[in-house]
């Protein structure tokens, strides 16, 4: 079946007892057993759940792949992938990653003997440069968190498996409606489903999509032994917003387009970071690997840092808040917020500037949001 109707009705059925559309929530913690060991596959939540089993089905069909993973949030989905290296292996990851994704690597890991390198992931050669004999993961973003670089997931992917290593690509920003991963030679798709595949803003939560069986097994017992898992009523949610992802999506990037092409003609704006401009540099890529360039955007304003301020706080419609996906829009500075917690001289070393802002675009009316940055941009210039 094509993507919206898999978003609709992938791994759900009617609920045979009452015929019920929606797939029930299951807030049992344990389930009865008819004699010791034999149940109806279901034993206790942390391990299995009804709910989060037709939640996981879905994100599988969704991403191409045959096994999907469901985790209390992306960061407990990114630990369960860390969890499965040992001391002394080595992480390639591309240099312009989410706040909290180089935090658990590099505060986390590191002091328990797992070194990362950071790379320029717009180049493959600059990955393969990086690679070590010990080297056994390749994390990749694309679109990345803020820049909206784009790295050639095939090319990264038979790099690292070159080298006896995986390869995980964090689909968050694109969404499988955009890009599918695995297909592109992934091994393992990482979502933070509190995004897009949410998209109301009213739950946290995380999956891996995988297709090798060994992979999925070692990752179950994983999610089993160190239980970060959603709850049931955390699922259903995820469930009901992935039924309008496409739709979704669709006007988000419809809305960015807009929204980008504006900004980039603004006297204002210094720079527009949006892979769907055709002065992005990595535009032709986007468009191969892409179905759409996405609903997130960033830019720059002249000026300093407490023009940026003053320009991010006196939106009225875009919301400044962190996270992103849901269906209204968002605005942030990611030095101060999301990506706070990477030291100065990092961000900047990667090429991610104090005053940089970030937009996820939601599903408004596209003109109220750009008068809404009009008035914003007058403000800030005092």
């Amino acid at each position: 079946m094509r993507f919206e109707t898999d978003a609709v009705h992938a791994g759900t059925r009617p609920d045979p007892t009452t015929g019920a559309v929606m797939p029930p929530i299951h807030p049992s913690s344990t389930f009865a057993q008819d004699e010791p060991g034999v149940h109806k596959g279901f034993d206790y939540s942390r391990t299995n759940n009804p709910t989060r089993s037709v939640l996981e089905a879905q994100i599988a069909a969704l991403e191409g792949g045959k096994f999907a993973l469901a985790f209390a949030s992306g960061m407990a989905a990114a630990d369960a992938v860390l969890h499965l290296l040992s001391r002394g292996d080595h992480v390639v990851a591309g240099n312009d990653l989410y706040g909290g994704t180089r935090r658990i690597l590099t505060q986390v890991y590191e002091r328990l003997g797992i070194r990362t390198t950071y790379v320029d992931a717009r180049n493959p050669n600059a990955v393969e440069r990086a690679v070590r004999p010990e080297t056994k993961l390749a994390w990749l973003e694309s679109p990345t968190n803020p820049l909206l670089r784009l790295s050639d997931l095939a090319a990264c992917a038979a790099i690292a498996h070159g080298a006896g290593a995986l390869c995980l690509a964090d689909n968050t920003f694109a969404t499988p409606y955009l890009q599918r991963p695995l297909d592109l030679g992934a091994d393992i798709v990482l979502e933070s489903t509190t995004k897009y595949l949410g998209g109301h803003s009213d739950v946290v939560g995380g999956a891996l999509a995988v297709n090798d069986p060994d992979l999925r097994k070692r990752l179950a017992f994983i999610q089993n032994a160190v239980g970060g898992v959603p709850s049931p009523f955390d699922c259903w949610l995820v469930l009901r917003g992935i039924k309008t992802l496409a739709l979704r999506v669709e006007r988000g990037c419809a809305n960015a387009t807009a929204l980008a092409g504006w900004l980039a003609a603004h006297e204002g704006i210094r720079a527009v970071h949006y892979p769907g401009l055709e002065s992005h540099p990595q535009h032709d890529l986007a468009k191969r690997q892409m179905k759409l360039p996405g609903a997130m955007v960033s830019f720059e304003l002249e000026g300093d840092l407490e023009r940026a301020k003053r320009f991010v706080s006196a939106t009225r419609l875009f919301t400044l808040a962190e996270s992103l996906g849901g269906v209204e829009s968002l605005i942030e500075i990611p030095a101060l917020m999301t990506h706070a917690s990477i030291p100065a001289d990092e961000r900047r070393k990667a090429g991610l500037p104090d005053a940089l802002i970030r937009l996820s675009v939601g599903i408004e009316a596209v003109e109220d949001l750009r008068e809404d940055l009009e008035r914003a941009l007058a403000a800030a210039r005092g």
